[in-house]
Formats: structure tokens, C-alpha cells, sequence
């Protein structure tokens, strides 16, 4: 159902060295990228839905909304770690570290983090029904 999400940023540089691992992590590559933007996702595979960070494309300073999030779903708590790790240690920030959390339902864990811009991230897995 989800073509693509897309995240600004105000530097790109700096957006990349902090998304590239954690996609690399994820498996997924770069499928579009020029001055402005990059896509990250399976270039093979259109049916997979992609993530680009960039700059707006109506010139105006990135800005972050409130409430707004992009959440990767896992199999593993393993992998919800690497990928909170990665994050820390490449320019984001905690907004939740990885546990479970029975509020969203038994099995639930996750982590959140907020790219350098401010965008949050959500890694999950959800329970085993």
C-alpha cells in the first residue's frame, strides 16, 4: 500500500552517514540518489516500499512534525538492537530505548531514535500470533 516515505533533511552529507547503515543493516540499498534526495530500498523490487531523504523540493528549511514517524518492522529483538546501536552511534538520538513494551501487546518490542534532523524512527517486532 506504501509506495515510498520521505524524510527532510538540512544536510544530506550528514543524513547519509547516518541512514546508510542502518539500510545497509537492513539489507536495502540506494536506488535513486542525486544532489537533492536519495531513495533507499530493493531496486529490484518495486513492490518493496522506499525511504528517501532530502531536501524539500519547495526550497523551504526542513521542519519536523510532531506525532510524525516511520516504523521498520523486525522478526528479531537482535535486529532491533543493531539497528538502535547504529543509530547512536552515527548521529542519532534515544527517544526509546530497545525493550519490550506489553502496553502495545505481549511479544511487542521496539526502540525509537531521531535522525540528526529530528525525524523519528520506530525498529519493532511484533508479537507472534
Amino acid at each position: 500500500m506504501i509506495a515510498y516515505t520521505m524524510v527532510g533533511t538540512h544536510n544530506l552529507a550528514r543524513a547519509l552517514h547516518f541512514y546508510v547503515p542502518l539500510f545497509s543493516t537492513m539489507e536495502l540499498d540506494v536506488c535513486w540518489q542525486d544532489d537533492a534526495c536519495v531513495s533507499f530500498g530493493d531496486p529490484d523490487d518495486v513492490n518493496v516500499p522506499r525511504f528517501f531523504v532530502g531536501f524539500p523540493f519547495n526550497g523551504y528549511p526542513a521542519s519536523v512534525g510532531n506525532g510524525t514517524m516511520t516504523a521498520f518492522q523486525f522478526t528479531e529483538p537482535k535486529e532491533v538492537d543493531t539497528l538502535y546501536q547504529l543509530a547512536m552511534h552515527n548521529g542519532g538520538s534515544d527517544e526509546g530505548a530497545p525493550g519490550y513494551r506489553p502496553q502495545y501487546g505481549a511479544g511487542f518490542y521496539s526502540a525509537y531514535v531521531r535522525d540528526p534532523d529530528g525525524n523519528k524512527l520506530a525498529f519493532v517486532v511484533y508479537p507472534h500470533r
